[in-house]
């Protein structure tokens, strides 16, 4: 069966949990505003709902090395500095260089500059030279190569390590048979089921937003 996309979330619910979730501080507040007002695609962002998401992750875990792979605009790079060990470094790797200046811009705003390498590059050229000993990890770039990133940084991880990875569930896609051309609902479908399948970790998959796959290197 080919169906083109499933609602994942009905909205009054999810209107409902971001209501009863704790609300962006006025930095990011600004930096949202911002995004929306001069990206072309706004939606790249995680925005608020899941930023607090991923702040909340990172404070539990005090990662001391932190990876995101697929920057954009910095929001989540923001949410994932400030749970950070006290000596803990972010790297933020992206591949398009013309985010650069505004993702440098937002990190100043809310003053985690310091605490955040932002490295320019392919990703798959770029993680084989990021630390071992990955703390915290989170995947939100090009889905084709989402696989290939997957292999390479597991191994990376430390045990206990915890991998976060967006857009699981494709606007539901990933559900259903698609047509032999669509590569990236073909990369996610693979990944799900290696991942489920991957005796190294153990994973929880919420269907929050267009779906994130928790993973938990064993």
């Amino acid at each position: 069966m080919q169906k083109p996309t499933a609602v994942i979330t009905n909205p009054d619910v999810e209107l409902y949990a971001e209501e009863h979730t704790s609300q962006e501080d006025e930095v990011l507040y600004q930096i949202n505003r911002s995004i929306h007002l001069h990206t072309a695609n706004p939606r790249m962002s995680s925005g608020p709902y899941q930023g607090q998401l991923l702040q909340m992750l990172s404070q539990m875990q005090q990662p001391r090395v932190a990876v995101e792979i697929g920057v954009f605009a910095g929001y989540a790079s923001i949410c994932l500095a400030r749970g950070l060990a006290p000596d803990g470094k972010l790297y933020a790797v992206e591949a398009e260089e013309e985010f650069e200046p505004m993702i440098r811009r937002h990190l100043a705003m809310a003053e985690v500059e310091d605490r955040v390498e932002v490295v320019v590059g392919q990703a798959l050229e770029v993680i084989p030279t990021l630390p071992d000993e990955i703390d915290l990890a989170y995947l939100d770039a090009d889905k084709i190569n989402y696989l290939a990133y997957y292999e390479m940084i597991v191994p990376k991880m430390r045990h206990g390590g915890l991998l976060l990875i967006d857009n699981i569930l494709w606007n539901g896609k990933v559900l259903y048979e698609q047509p032999k051309g669509d590569r990236e609902t073909a990369v996610l479908q693979a990944l799900n089921d290696r991942v489920q399948q991957d005796c190294r970790v153990e994973n929880l998959l919420l269907p929050i937003r267009d779906g994130l796959m928790l993973v938990r290197v064993k």
